[in-house]
């Protein structure tokens, strides 16, 4: 009897430290600790909209979905251009941005958007080149810059468009004072499109 009484006692004393042991395992195993889980982890797994981290959260889709352009204008010839963006950059000029596509049912060449000046005409056929800034509060026009062999400082559309293409383009300007943020942008024969120019 009294041998039965020590091995009963003996089993409950390996029980509870087997307990012990398996308890203390949880509780590090759900701290920050070693293997992580914790509450950082947690939270950095779901998105505000608590989604699981696997998925596309609506956070991220937000972020990365492209906004509502600046301006957009049509014309008679089926192109419309979009502008994007009108950016202050370092060094005193803006660069402005944006798409042109050509919703027409014939192939557009660009031809009829190159510039009225010789020089920037001939070395840029098919392009932005006849883009203007036109700063109405300090009275000025904008012309799009050029490197020193003439070439504009934008996009060209060589090969033109086909009916349902479309491209992204740039055209870059000397900057407007600070202040003087509302600008129309004017190309070619299309309606003039009011824009707001952002910081740098």
């Amino acid at each position: 009897m009294s041998m039965r009484r020590t091995l009963k006692g003996r089993g409950g004393i390996a029980a509870t430290a087997i307990t012990t042991g398996l308890l203390l395992a949880v509780t590090g195993c759900g701290g920050d600790g070693g293997g992580g889980g914790g509450d950082a982890d947690r939270k950095a797994a779901t998105s505000p909209g608590g989604e699981s981290k696997d998925g596309s959260s609506r956070a991220e889709s937000s972020a990365d979905a492209p906004g509502e352009p600046l301006a957009e204008v049509k014309g008679s010839d089926g192109i419309k251009l979009s502008v994007s963006s009108a950016k202050r950059e370092d060094g005193g000029f803006v660069t402005v941005t944006g798409e042109v596509t050509n919703t027409g049912s014939k192939f557009w060449s660009g031809v009829a958007w190159k510039s009225d000046e010789a020089e920037l005409g001939n070395a840029n056929p098919s392009s932005v080149a006849a883009a203007k800034l036109v700063d109405k509060k300090g009275k000025k026009r904008y012309y799009v810059l050029r490197d020193t062999e003439g070439r504009c400082l934008c996009t060209t559309f060589k090969g033109g468009l086909r009916a349902g293409a479309s491209k992204t383009w740039y055209a870059q300007f000397p900057a407007p004072p600070a202040g003087n943020d509302e600008v129309e942008f004017q190309i070619a024969d299309l309606p003039t499109a009011g824009i707001t120019v952002s910081g740098e």
